[in-house]
């Protein structure tokens, strides 16, 4: 089996389904095939900062009943960049190297870091600077990590918004209303546009697509006209108002969180059309629960991969999703790229198609 190695595991940046997936098959694929060892990092590279550095000892009874746990049994964190890490005193410090300590002293041997774009751009540049072997796994319910055609936690995510719009669908139709949905998607639509078309919508509004409103209340009037009195539409948290500003609000910690933009746009259509209106936001119900199968699929074949990437010494690596098969990239090449929807996208040429509105 080759040389005995320990190796260490860390999800960072927010949490989604299929964490857990991946955790229990870089286990088993480490312990039970190369006889390695495996140290789950507690809440990223928060974990790796406190001394004594916060981790455990993953074997395959520990990890074994996880597949269907929803979250990770690691913990994460998404706040604090460990180059300008906020103190207590409000005071910026860079501990990086705090990072890179704690990772020798673990005795690890490599670290297989699953996170966004962000995340494992931080990652890499830590690994960079104290010759940390890293393999990246892409988790975000975004899925907009470069290269990646799936991301953890996204099917999972649209799902969950599918589900909603089914749902709400029947409220829609009983009371003659506009019923607005609103999703994630911190900067890129793929959530609303592949639950948008799944769900049935009537209308999807991203913010890679500009929006009139009066193409928006057009749609609802003909709906009118054809005797249909109730309208779904889901729109992306990060599509702009009328005017091109972001609906965001500053959270105690200082964090700028984006959100409103169902409110907003409930209360313009409302006032031009006249249609009555109601707003649901998904929020952070999107990340919870049960994973689906394909998450959890997509998180096994992941882990494994990343693990033998390990095995054969071949660092500073990502594993993604292409053509129905794993695929290598250098971790850099994936956060290059940046994986927005294209307008010209299969599913907006089928959502239109479909005489679903897209606002343009």
């Amino acid at each position: 089996m080759g040389e005995h190695k320990r190796i260490g595991i860390l999800t960072s940046g927010g949490d989604c389904a299929g964490l857990n997936a991946v955790i229990r098959a870089v286990v088993h694929r480490a312990v039970g095939t190369y006889d390695w060892e495996v140290m789950g990092i507690c809440r990223s590279t928060v974990g790796l900062m406190s001394r004594p550095v916060q981790a455990l000892y993953l074997d395959i009874d520990r990890v074994d009943t996880t597949l269907t746990m929803g979250g990770t049994i690691l913990g994460t964190t998404n706040k604090g960049n460990p180059f300008a890490f906020p103190m207590a005193d409000g005071s910026l410090s860079d501990r990086s190297d705090e990072i890179i300590e704690g990772y020798h002293q673990l005795g690890l041997d490599a670290l297989i870091g699953v996170g966004g774009d962000g995340s494992l751009a931080i990652l890499r540049r830590i690994a960079q600077q104290g010759k940390i072997n890293l393999i990246g796994i892409p988790k975000t319910i975004d899925n907009d990590v470069g290269i990646t055609e799936r991301s953890i936690g996204f099917d999972t995510a649209v799902n969950i918004a599918t589900e909603a719009l089914d749902r709400l669908h029947f409220t829609a139709a009983s009371h003659s209303r506009v019923m607005i949905l609103e999703v994630m998607g911190r900067d890129a639509g793929h959530i609303a546009l592949n639950a948008g078309i799944a769900g049935g919508a009537d209308i999807i509004l991203i913010p890679e697509i500009p929006y009139r409103l009066d193409n928006v209340c057009r749609k609802i009037k003909e709906r009118q006209d054809q005797g249909k009195n109730f309208c779904s539409a889901i729109v992306s948290e990060a599509v702009c108002t009328t005017e091109g500003e972001l609906m965001k609000y500053q959270d105690r910690f200082g964090e700028c969180r984006l959100g409103g933009i169902g409110n907003y746009l409930a209360e313009e259509i409302a006032t031009t059309s006249g249609a009555e209106t109601r707003v649901t936001v998904l929020g952070h119900v999107q990340r919870g629960g049960i994973p689906s199968p394909l998450d959890r699929l997509l998180g096994s074949a992941f882990g494994v991969a990343a693990v033998d990437l390990i095995a054969s010494e071949q660092y500073d690596r990502m594993v993604t999703w292409q053509n129905r098969e794993v695929a290598i990239v250098p971790i850099a090449e994936a956060i290059g790229q940046y994986r927005a929807v294209d307008p010209n996208d299969t599913l907006v040429k089928t959502a239109r198609g479909l005489g679903i509105c897209l606002g343009d």
